[in-house]
């Protein structure tokens, strides 16, 4: 079936940004699309405008802004993949009144994250930042003063989805406690215990990981007024978004030694492209560990984000599957034999399904199989229709009231 696709392989243009893994090039280059174009940065609203106008597959990671300026330009655009964890960096509202589907690869990186932050939370309890510094500077500086093992110690987790429950794994792993709060009740692995609020939690925990969602309610979710419920010489680390912390009150309380030290990984404001200025007032601050958005950055993490969001790609491509998409409503069907397959993406309005059978009907095309469903804005049908009578068929379908894309698959 795959090799009976409507559309020319080579016509097909798919445009990849940010140096997304090779593997996900490899993977339709090897299928026949061979129209494969790939840019090692992120691109500005104006550049992309330019780029997308008769792009039909966008592959982007999190620097990449899908405005719906970019939208609209993108005439041709059918789904817009995001190979990371994430998905704000795309205008999800406007891609789904023009019925593009958008996926991304939520678990695919989620190991690199967890081992990152036992890592992370083993050098802060050692104060290994501050030694680090000194040895590079020609002191020596061996002492056991203020050092810990992580052993016994509380880790407190905000946020218990699919990287705060395996940190929770590893941390038990090592001897810890652990503790998460959650705004959607969880079931601990483990030993791990639920908190009641977020202020228990920090009153608990020795060091404090965030894995949330960037959100109107988690912006600066911590701020002025919970950094003063953390245990003092406590450890923040965060590696979930940049709005999350209020990085001049962090700064604020490892100064005056309320915290005694953090990671972070994400900013507010991020540059776009490697060698731009960046500032933060955590700079220069004793026992801090700041690093360039690299939490989910391992070769295999990208290997597999690669391979897991280019098969979405491909099996909405050539299959009409939607699985995973945050914009067009979940749809998975098998190959039929002896039809032709015709997609039909229309405003979620009643009479739109019966449009298109008294329409087919009316011109006696039989629909040999028939699948819809829906969300808050828009429907996705997928339609089985005779071979002889598919192009009559697809002509029909565009003129169905309400509809916002319809094309034969094969």
């Amino acid at each position: 079936m795959s090799q009976l696709t409507s559309y020319p392989k080579e016509k097909i243009k798919i445009l990849f940004l940010e140096n997304i893994s090779d593997k996900a090039v490899q993977h339709f280059k090897q299928n026949g699309y061979t129209n494969v174009k790939k840019i090692g940065g992120a691109l500005s609203e104006e550049e992309l405008i330019k780029e997308v106008k008769d792009v039909h597959l966008l592959g982007i990671r999190s620097k990449t802004q899908i405005t719906e300026k970019v939208l609209e330009a993108a005439t041709k655009l059918q789904a817009i993949g995001c190979f990371c964890i994430g998905v704000n960096q795309v205008n999800l509202k406007a891609a789904t009144k023009k019925g593009i589907v958008v996926f991304n690869a939520p678990y695919s990186n989620t190991r690199s994250v967890a081992e990152l932050v036992i890592g992370l939370s083993i050098m802060l309890i050692r104060r290994i930042p501050d030694k680090n510094k000194a040895a590079h500077e020609g002191l020596w500086n061996k002492e056991a003063k203020g050092s810990f093992e992580l052993r016994g110690k509380t880790l407190g987790l905000v946020g218990y989805g699919n990287i705060g429950s395996q940190v929770s794994v590893l941390a038990e792993a090592l001897g810890m406690k652990v503790l998460f709060y959650d705004v959607e009740t969880k079931l601990p692995l483990g030993n791990a215990a639920s908190c009641r609020s977020l202020k228990e939690l920090l009153n608990a925990a020795d060091i404090v990981s965030l894995h949330v969602p960037e959100t109107a309610q988690t912006k600066n979710l911590i701020n002025k007024g919970n950094i003063k419920h953390f245990k003092k010489g406590a450890i923040l680390i965060n590696y979930a978004r940049g709005e999350v912390v209020d990085l001049a009150i962090l700064a604020k309380a490892l100064k005056e030694g309320e915290l005694g030290g953090a990671a972070i990984d994400v900013f507010p404001w991020e540059p776009e492209k490697n060698g731009d200025k960046f500032e933060t007032p955590l700079q220069g601050l004793s026992n801090v560990i700041l690093t360039p958005h690299i939490g989910g950055s391992t070769e295999e993490a990208q290997q597999n984000i690669g391979d897991d969001v280019s098969a979405k790609l491909f099996n909405y491509l050539e299959k009409g599957i939607t699985y995973g998409s945050h914009t067009v409503p979940a749809i998975s069907l098998p190959p039929v034999e002896g039809a032709h397959r015709i997609l039909h993406i229309h405003k979620n309005v009643p009479g739109v399904l019966s449009a298109i059978n008294t329409e087919l009907a009316s011109h006696h095309i039989n629909i040999v199989g028939q699948y819809l469903q829906t969300n808050n804005e828009i429907g996705y049908v997928v339609l089985d229709v005779d071979k002889k009578l598919s192009k009559q068929a697809l002509e029909l379908l565009r003129d169905v009231k309400e509809t916002i894309k319809v094309r034969i698959l094969y």
